[in-house]
């Protein structure tokens, strides 16, 4: 039974599959604003029949940007060219997400094909780039050779918070249908739940509830300012997947707090955190982090997203069939074949014909089929 193709509803939305589009950063925008690669680069997916398709990670402030190619909303000019994006996205029958995050501690980095380290003279020299100055829950840099963040004070968090509700603003305004908060992979918000980084003694820190404090405040910014009729997606990194840091059961805990203030899907992750600390072994294999979504699917009463090695139909269905998420998210895979989810319903046997296609491209597919079938060239779809 392929429960993959069957449609899931969140608040006043539908998803027409379980599976979409994860945030894959293109480090191609300039000064925040979207442009013609970011369009090209989404649009592919939505013909590609998946079920919701998420920008990449989009800062909510300038110096919450990982990189100067990172994608912004934090003025209202960024709006048109994101708004562009989304009313395609929706034109295919695809929902419209919008991933926001701010990088905290791991801002002012090079783009990865330019050495994935802090911005420095090549960057100015070459390219005309300059670094900011980072800012974390303590002075703790991210990585050994990276300069320190400057400790967030109060007024900053503040403003943080408010960045998020004001960005989820233009989010709506642009037309997305769903939000996702970057609160995984050592950005700013993973930074402040773990343990492994924050050390702080305010009501920021500490204990428990102090260091989930700003990523409940985030998201109840957030449902300020965003429709109760839309979506509102939470990733985390569901373990540090070191001893000692934040584990799943942490990751429960949160969950639950954060359905509390209008959380709908927790999206399962890991890892990530940087600083000081032994490289935490993963055990990676196919749909690797899908038990951490069952967890807190189960225990938090949550719906759920997997996400993490996925790439073969069966074992994207079986994810969803056993109860282990509610929907998949699927990044490098989409990259290599953007039809993928269309080909995997032939795969489940839920589009023997091309019907699910769009008519510009089903059309022609099929008729090739019934003439290759027909000079005996094939005998089954490929």
């Amino acid at each position: 039974m392929a429960v993959l193709f069957d449609p899931f509803q969140i608040r006043g939305i539908t998803l027409k599959n379980r599976v979409c589009v994860s945030p894959m950063s293109q480090y191609c925008a300039q000064n925040g604003y979207a442009n013609d690669w970011h369009f090209a680069h989404l649009s592919r997916f939505a013909l590609g029949g998946c079920g919701a398709v998420f920008t990449e990670a989009t800062a909510v402030t300038p110096a919450g940007r990982r990189t100067h190619g990172d994608l912004g909303l934090w003025e209202d000019d960024q709006i048109e060219a994101l708004g562009r994006i989304a009313n395609f996205i929706k034109q295919q029958g695809a929902v419209a997400g919008i991933q926001l995050a701010h990088a905290g501690r791991k801002a002012s980095e090079r783009r990865p094909w330019h050495g994935e380290t802090p911005v420095n003279d090549e960057d100015i020299g070459q390219r005309n780039e300059h670094p900011w100055v980072a800012m974390g829950p303590t002075g703790e840099p991210y990585g050994a050779s990276w300069p320190a963040p400057k400790e967030m004070g109060q007024d900053d968090i503040y403003s943080v918070i408010e960045d998020f509700g004001a960005a989820a603003a233009r989010a709506d305004a642009a037309g997305f249908e769903a939000i996702e908060v970057y609160a995984g992979h050592g950005f700013l918000l993973h930074q402040f739940y773990s343990p492994l980084c924050n050390s702080r003694d305010d009501c920021w820190g500490g204990d428990f509830a102090g260091r989930i404090k700003l990523s409940l405040e985030v998201a109840s910014s957030i449902r300020r300012h965003w429709p109760q009729d839309k979506a509102l997606f939470f990733r985390i990194s569901a373990t540090d997947w070191i001893d000692g840091g934040w584990d799943l059961d942490d990751s429960v805990r949160l969950a639950k707090a954060l359905k509390e203030v209008g959380v709908d899907v927790i999206d399962c992750s890991s890892g990530g955190i940087g600083g000081p600390h032994p490289v935490p072994r993963f055990p990676v294999g196919p749909a690797f982090q899908a038990e951490l979504a069952e967890k807190v699917r189960r225990d938090a009463a949550i719906a759920t997203m997997s996400v993490g090695f996925i790439w073969d139909a069966e074992v994207a269905n079986s994810v969803i069939e056993s109860g282990k998420a509610d929907l998949v998210a699927i990044a490098r895979e989409l990259l290599s074949n953007p039809n993928w989810t269309l080909h995997a319903a032939a795969e489940l046997a839920v589009d023997n014909d091309y019907s699910m296609w769009r008519p510009a491209f089903g059309w022609w597919l099929n008729k090739r089929e019934r003439i290759m079938k027909k000079l005996g060239l094939r005998d089954n779809r490929s």
